[in-house]
């Protein structure tokens, strides 16, 4: 089903749409791949020309995705391309891109009227460049937490893609297979796009508004719906974590019964449980984000450094510092 605000125009089949794919090191294939292979089903399907692309670099040479295949650019950032749209891939961690001459040639790129869209990560460059503002956008839920951190204000939403007038956003993985098909839907027709999913063997169409993850009772392999709903609820609350009483009213049970409910389907007490959330959340942004250890601490629920670090290695079997000193910066120039 297409987004009431799309807005994408319908294009003359006479013009092929000129898409560049700017792929960003340690992009994730998946999603790349995700995303050009409906132009090219499109092309193929309908014996046409509609689309035709061209690869970009932050320097011109070949980029390597995340499993270290490297594709081949015919351009670098800045280069005089004509474009309709520009998809900026991106995976591995995108907080620590801060490429300069990619962020202001993104900007001129959207003053220009070009359609600006990003994929996994890549909507985390597209805050960076400043041409979030204003829009409806997603973002891989991997890399939401951190984001967050650092846009609070922005308009971020946890769909499976987001196109609001001439920004287009996807979480990743097989999910721009769903936001091309909407595309290519508006531009030369449903049937068309049908004709595409299926060439795929997309048996299901995912509307944009969908979920990134599992559900709980898939994810955890548990059935038990109050547990669930409680599990839930401490997921949401990672930074002001709820007191064990309000978690088993929300459950309509005992705080014994809740308490025997996690032994007896997850093999670890409550507390347990919440503890491995909120160092998970907190390994997050320790990779992610800039934010200091005590910040990130505060912000996962913890009352102190001290008490953060000794807890982070007990789990992780080194302190918090050390998640940073591995993490390398990608392109400050």
């Amino acid at each position: 089903m297409l987004n009431s605000d799309m807005r994408l125009p319908v294009r003359d089949d006479s013009t092929p749409a000129h898409v560049g794919f700017l792929l960003i090191p340690d992009f994730a294939l998946l999603a790349y791949a995700s995303a050009i292979e409906p132009l090219r089903a499109a092309n193929r399907l309908s014996g046409r020309s509609l689309y035709r692309w061209s690869h970009v670099s932050i320097d011109g040479a070949p980029a390597s995705a995340s499993n270290g295949v490297a594709i081949a650019a015919d351009a670098s950032v800045g280069g005089d391309l004509r474009l309709d749209y520009l998809i900026v891939c991106a995976g591995g961690n995108p907080a620590l891109f801060h490429h300069q001459p990619t962020f202001a040639w993104l900007r001129q790129l959207a003053r220009r009227g070009v359609r600006i869209g990003g994929v996994s990560g890549g909507p985390y460059l597209l805050a960076r460049a400043n041409v979030l503002t204003g829009y409806r956008f997603t973002i891989h839920w991997e890399h939401a937490p951190a984001f967050l951190e650092e846009y609070p204000d922005l308009d971020l939403r946890r769909s499976l893609y987001e196109i609001d007038r001439d920004r287009l956003t996807c979480s990743g993985g097989t999910a721009p297979l769903d936001m091309l098909h909407a595309v290519i839907a508006r531009e030369h027709g449903s049937d068309l796009a049908l004709a595409v999913s299926e060439w795929f063997l997309q048996t299901h169409v995912r509307e944009g508004t969908g979920p990134q993850r599992m559900p709980l009772r898939e994810r955890l392999g548990i059935a038990h719906a109050p547990l669930l709903r409680v599990i839930g609820r401490m997921e949401q609350t990672i930074e002001q974590p709820e007191a064990r009483e309000n978690l088993a009213r929300l459950a309509n049970v005992s705080l014994r019964q809740l308490e025997r409910l996690f032994r007896q389907h997850l093999g670890r007490s409550l507390g347990e449980h919440y503890l491995i959330l909120r160092l998970d959340r907190a390994r997050d942004l320790l990779r992610q984000t800039s934010l200091s250890i005590l910040e990130i601490a505060l912000a996962c629920g913890f009352a102190s450094a001290s008490h953060f670090s000794r807890s982070y290695s007990g789990r992780f079997g080194h302190p918090p510092r050390s998640e940073r000193l591995t993490q390398h910066p990608i392109a400050r120039r």
